[in-house]
Parts: C-alpha cells; structure tokens; sequence
C-alpha cells in the first residue's frame, strides 16, 4: 500500500549510500535569515539586528569560527545536525505531550453495534500490527523515493525501524530517545494494552509462534473482563505521563523506588505499542469532538488515563466507534506514521479476519495485571497531574472543517501547487484575523540525506504579505490583475524556499548548529542568539504541516505557543481537511474566526483564479514541479463523503475505511509537526 515510491527488490536498510546533509554557507543562511524578518519586525528591531547579524558574520568573527566547527563536525558525523535537531525539537522541551507535542490520526468513525465488535475490531489490528513488524523486522519494507524535484531520489529509511522499537524517557533537564537494539536485550514479544486506566501484559508470541487472531480475541476478552473487576482496580498511572516532562521525570523516579513499580515500568517501555480499549465518552461524536478524544482522551473522568504517552505509537480504540492513533513524536515525522497507519487500516480491508480458520495456541495462560505500590507521595502527584490535565482539556480550542468548494484539483488546473496555494491561503486568513504576518513554520523532509529528519519552510515571505494586503486591506489601488500577479508571486517564492528547504540549505537547522555549537564549546552565546529578532523568529504563532492520506482518516495536533494556531490539512481531490487548534485562554486567538477568515480566503483565490483563468503559459512554470515537493509523494483520488448533518446514519460495516484509486504525483516535504521545543526560547533564550 505504498503512497510513495517504492522499489521492493532493493534493501530498505537506512541511510547506506545516500549523501550527507549539506552544510549552507553562512553568508547565504544570514542574508536568508534577515529577508526572512524584515517584514516581521519593526523598522528599529531591524536595524538593530543587521548590525547584529553583520557583526556575526563578519571576516575572522564568531560565525566563521563557529561554521568551521561546524565543518568538522560534518566530516565526523552521518548527519552534522541531528542530535541538536532532536534535542532542540523534542527532547529538551519540558512541556506536556499531549496536545503541545503529541500529534494524532482520526480513524473514519466505526459502528460498533456490541462490545465484542470493538475487541474484534483491535484484535484485527494487533494482527495487522504483527504482519507490519514482521517487515520491519526482516529489513523488507520497500524503499521509499522521492518524486518530482530529485525525482528517482532514494529516502533514508532509518525512521521506520523506530516505530515499535523505541520509548521517550523523561529526564529532569532532558529526555532520552531509547531505541531497543536485539544485541543488548530481547526484542519486545509483548503489547500493553490500556482499559479502565488499568494496564496489561499481551504476549503476541508464545513459544516462538506468534499468536492468531482468534488468540488475541480471547486474550483482549480476558483483558476486558478482569478491567471491569473494582476490588482489583489500582489508580490510573497512566496519568503521570501527561504531565511536564520534568514533572513525570520526579514522579517516575518516585515510582521507581517500589520493585513493583520497577517492574511494571519496564514491561511498559519494552513493549511493541499500546493498545487502549476506550470507554463509551457520549453522544456527540462529529470530528472535532473525536479530533479532542483522541488529542487527550477528554479528561480524567473519560479515557485521559488510559494512555501511556512515552510511546511511540498508541491505538485508541473506542467503544462508541471513536478510533485513532496517538503518536509520541521524537523517533519519527508524519509520513512514517501515515503508511504504517494506512497499511493497518487497508490490510484490515484486505485481510478477511480470521476468527475461525488457524489453530489456536493450546494453553493460553490468562493476560497479566500491572501492578503498582502507590504511596501517598504518589497519589499526591497523581491529583496534581489530573488536575492540570483537567485545564488542558479545557483550554483546547478545536475545529476540524471539511472544505467542500473545491480540493486540489481546481489548484492543479491553475497550474499552481496546492500546497503552496494551500500555505499562502494560511497567510491570508492570519492576516485577515489579526492584521500581521508572523513566524510560521511549515516542516520539509530532507530524508534524502543520512539521518535526514526535517527542515522549516518559512512560509510568511514578503511576497504572501504582499498579496494578503493587497487581498484584505480594500485599497482600490490594486487592480485584480495586480492581485493574481501577486498570488503568483507568492506561490514562487513559497516554491523556492520550498526547494531550499528539502535539498538540506534552508536556514533554521543551520542556524540551531551554530547556536548549539557554540554552547558545547562553552563560547558565550553569540548576540546574534540573544537578540529579541531571534526569539521573534522562533516563536511560531502559525504552526502548519500538510498530512495527505490515502485513507478517509486526519491528522490534528495542538498549537506550539500560548497564542499560537496548530494547522493541519489533508488537501484531496475535490476537498481539502483542515484542523486548527488554539487555545481558549488566549484572547489573541480563536479557532472558529480562524477558519472562517481561511474558507473566505479559498475562496476569494478561487474567485480572482476564476476571473484569471491560468491557461497561459506565461509565469506558470513555478507551479508545474512544486506539488511533488511538498506532499507525501503519490497521489490518490479519494471518494468524497456526503455532507450528512448525522454521520451516524452513513456507516459501513467494519472497518469503515474509504480507499481512493492512483492518481498523480505528490510530494515528500511537510508531513512533521512541529514541537513546542520553540516556545522555550522565551524562557531560557535559546530556540
């Protein structure tokens, strides 16, 4: 089920031969680096920050000296900036996972008529699960390549063995990344699956056979039945991991002082996923309520503590049909996450289950109880992270809106790209909500280098200015002709800085080495990292990322700064999905005005692309190439739900899954979302 390019017949073992990320020059990343701002800042700020960066940059200065280290520190390394990437992004940031860091995939809504029908429902996926890292395992999984720009270009493949391999471990000041390698210690044959916040060892394999489907049936019977058990019921632990990483950090060490605790800690961290079988939350289940539920499990009266968010990947399953995953995001980007999700939920569909045919495993003992000694210290700390979790849940402002009027078709027909036509529709609506353009971040994959991870698109250009004023302040002075040139003098530069971005010199990552360097060599931080433009630059008040599906499912998350927006779309063929989050007790942001200044956007563009009708070629080229820059690399069409007013009454029999067929290509830069590592500039004035 591939949506990129895949070549089966070549070894999908990593980075091997693909080239090193490039280092950009420093003149080309602090020339970049001060058009990028101009516009975000004050005339004064400005001034004050060229004199800066030129002293920065200056013959035999601090940059030189500093892009040296950095030169050395390529030839040594597979990839001259990851660690500081992995640190600054995730590991370093000392808020919550949920909803600040954690994003999540909204599977189409299920139509469980019993109880059972949910247990099956898991059952299939554990299976499919199982087929997954079976592939994983045997190094099978065809390799990826890129499309359109570097077309034919081999993808590094390195985070695809992270998924059911690694666990986020809380630390004090920092995280650690643990990956499981087979040399060290036993491959994980176990699944923990969450239900009444109450958690439970499943072993998927049972003397070296691995259990079918009607096994895992039985067993996630077992597991529902001992759940309901109230004398047995120990308190929800899981808690302890929504809250700030420092936070959970003390709280784990505290756990840890119990050989109870140590144990049950450790069966958690080894395991392959979690599987989290939800209770019933109420009536109302329209996308945004189900986007919240799955975001952060509706608070701690709902399913809030049956999650354990360490992991890298959870599968909710609800009894009221409301399904998804939840994904920790440090061991990988969105696009990993979307073809390991699709391929659960199409082998799913072409996988008959299989409750009656195989063999059972004779003998299966029953699922064991985690257990916990908890202290009064530890109830204490639990009331404290429910308690904040609470006002989490509160404070999320949601709004996942299906737009109708035209997907990225009708942007095709115009010759331009639908992600950069989508990114300056993004510019336009913050614009027309606040009246100024701020820092956005937009991610690229530059998984055609070893190690390769990401980069940032900085989508708010001159150019997207220019046309938002030019579309929004009502000034009879620019001519409708005047307005397309402008909204195609977006899309260029949105592409170009695009193309930068996925070819490794863009300048966000440079710019992390350079102040990170600076810091392991124990140099004062440079003044360019402490002036208020830097910080300016790295508070993302628009935080974007395209997640195109082959599947009828979404992907949301939360904003990245207290007064921020998380936005997330999924264009397709005739619609596009877009999830935008805030938070309520912000006065500077609200979610509803947001998409409403975003479908009056789309569609005055279309109406100016209308009255323009792109045939010519003049000035058209940009578009032609960039699509297959910006998305996850193959096209399908999708069949177009209805609009009903009660979704209820459209379901399918399980799984509910709408496939699309082939179409055309698309592209491989933007499906990570960005962390809250960001904010943390404003308190420790580093990124």
């Amino acid at each position: 089920m591939p949506v990129l390019d895949q070549d089966p017949s070549k070894d999908s073992g990593g980075s091997d031969g693909l080239p090193k990320l490039p280092l950009p020059a420093l003149k080309d990343t602090l020339d970049l680096y001060l058009r990028c701002m101009k516009h975000l800042l004050t005339e004064e700020q400005f001034n004050k920050t060229k004199i800066i960066v030129e002293q920065f940059g200056a013959p035999g200065g601090v940059g030189e000296l500093l892009q040296s280290k950095l030169e050395e520190r390529r030839e040594n390394k597979a990839n001259w900036v990851y660690e500081y990437w992995l640190n600054d992004m995730y590991l370093n940031n000392r808020l919550s996972l949920p909803v600040n860091s954690s994003p999540v995939m909204v599977f189409p809504q299920q139509n469980f008529r019993a109880p059972i029908d949910s247990l099956r429902f898991a059952a299939h996926l554990i299976s499919g699960v199982l087929e997954y890292k079976t592939l994983l395992d045997a190094r099978a999984l065809p390799v990826d390549y890129a499309r359109g720009q570097l077309a034919g270009t081999p993808l590094c493949m390195e985070q695809y063995y992270r998924l059911f391999t690694s666990y986020r471990l809380p630390g004090p000041e920092r995280d650690t990344l643990v990956a499981q390698e087979s040399s060290v210690m036993p491959e994980p044959e176990h699944i923990i699956v969450a239900c009444k916040n109450q958690f439970f060892v499943l072993d998927v394999v049972i003397n070296f056979r691995r259990l079918n489907e009607r096994d895992l049936l039985t067993q996630l019977e077992r597991i529902a039945k001992m759940a309901e058990s109230e004398e047995e019921r120990l308190p929800p632990i899981g808690l302890l991991t929504s809250d700030g990483r420092t936070e959970w950090a003390e709280s784990r060490s505290v756990l840890m002082r119990e050989s109870t605790n140590r144990d049950s800690l450790d069966m958690i961290e080894r395991c392959l996923c979690l599987v989290c079988l939800d209770e019933a939350t109420g009536p109302e289940l329209c996308d945004t309520t189900r986007a919240m539920l799955m975001l952060h499990g509706g608070g701690v009266a709902k399913n809030s503590g049956n999650r354990w968010y360490d992991k890298p990947m959870q599968f909710v399953i609800g009894a009221d049909g409301c399904c998804g995953v939840v994904c920790e995001h440090s061991p990988f980007e969105g696009i990993v996450l979307v073809q390991c999700t699709e391929y659960l939920l199409k082998y799913m569909i072409g996988s008959p289950s299989k409750l009656v045919r195989a063999a059972s495993v004779s003998d299966l003992h029953a699922p064991r109880r985690l257990r916990w000694k908890c202290t009064p210290e530890i109830h204490k700390l639990l009331a404290s992270s429910a308690d904040k979790l609470q006002r989490q849940v509160k404070n999320l402002d949601m709004n996942v809106h299906k737009f109708y009027d035209y997907g990225k078709e009708f942007i095709k027909k115009q010759k331009m790209s639908p992600d950069a036509y989508i990114q300056v529709a993004l510019q336009l609506a913050y614009y027309r909500c606040h009246g100024r353009p701020v820092s956005t971040y937009e991610s690229a994959s530059i998984r055609r280098f070893q190690e390769g991870r990401v980069d940032n698109i900085r989508s708010a250009t001159p150019e997207a200015l220019a046309f938002s004023k030019a579309m929004t302040d009502g000034k009879p002075s620019a001519s409708d002709a005047e307005k397309m040139e402008m909204l195609r003098g977006a899309i260029t530069a949105q592409t170009k800085y695009t193309i930068q971005a996925i070819t490794g010199t863009a300048i966000d990552n440079h710019l992390i080495g350079l102040r990170d360097i600076a810091q392991e060599l124990k140099m004062e931080k440079p003044e360019m990292f402490k002036d208020e433009a830097y910080l300016i630059s790295n508070q993302f008040i628009l935080s974007t990322s395209q997640v195109p599906t082959t599947v009828e499912m979404f992907c949301c998350y939360g904003p990245v700064v207290p007064n921020g927006y998380g936005a997330c779309y999924n264009p397709q063929s005739d619609h596009i999905i877009f999830c935008v989050s805030s938070f309520r007790d912000s006065p500077q942001s609200c979610s509803a005005e947001f998409v409403k200044c975003l479908v009056q956007g789309l569609l005055d563009m279309r109406d100016l692309c209308n009255k323009f009708n792109c045939s010519s070629s003049t000035g058209q080229k940009q578009g032609q190439t960039l699509e297959t820059n910006m998305q996850s690399d193959k096209n399908w069409q999708i069949k177009v739900p209805q609009r009903p007013t009660d979704l209820s009454k459209n379901q399918q029999t399980l799984p509910q899954v709408v496939l699309k067929t082939p179409g055309q290509s698309t592209m491989e830069a933007q499906t990570q979302t960005p962390s809250q590592g960001e904010t943390q500039a404003l308190k420790n004035g580093s990124k």
